[in-house]
């Protein structure tokens, strides 16, 4: 287990030069505003020690949250991008023969590490991205991620 899943993140994403890049907490609730993942993000980071990252990823099942530069707005800001996940997350519920409102946290997490790892193991150029996708090649984060690796806690 890394040093980075024993602090609590969900998922962390190190780039190819083996730093953070990205930090991912997953939730299971749904219709989540803004104004209350920033809060949540907000009391997460006020009350632990986490790692920073550039770029920080809260994901709902129907919500991914993402905020870009994040060393610089620790205090309660909202996010760069809010990202309707649907297109993105519908073929892995299809795969596992699940709705967006039956997805267990864990399951959920599962989808998210396998959908980082086809990004971060991806051949296809960022011009290739699917449309729903351009939010990842705008942010940066497609680049930051591209040829590095993920680490999540293990699944109990």
């Amino acid at each position: 287990m890394s040093v980075r899943a024993d602090l609590g993140w969900d998922l962390a994403v190190d780039n190819r030069n083996g730093q953070l890049v990205l930090a991912v907490e997953v939730k299971r609730k749904t219709n989540v505003s803004p104004q209350w993942a920033a809060s949540l993000r907000r009391n997460i980071l006020a009350h632990e020690t986490f790692p920073k990252a550039p770029y920080f990823l809260m994901v709902f099942p129907d919500k991914f949250y993402l905020w870009t530069d994040t060393e610089a707005h620790l205090e309660q800001s909202e996010p760069t991008y809010a990202i309707d996940p649907r297109p993105i997350l519908q073929p892995y519920f299809e795969r596992a023969g699940v709705r967006e409102e039956q997805i267990s946290g864990q399951s959920l997490e599962l989808i998210i590490a396998s959908w980082l790892g086809e990004i971060i193991h991806s051949e296809k150029l960022p011009e290739d991205v699917a449309a729903q996708q351009h939010w990842l090649i705008d942010s940066g984060l497609y680049a930051a991620l591209a040829g590095g690796k993920f680490e999540h806690e293990a699944v109990a």
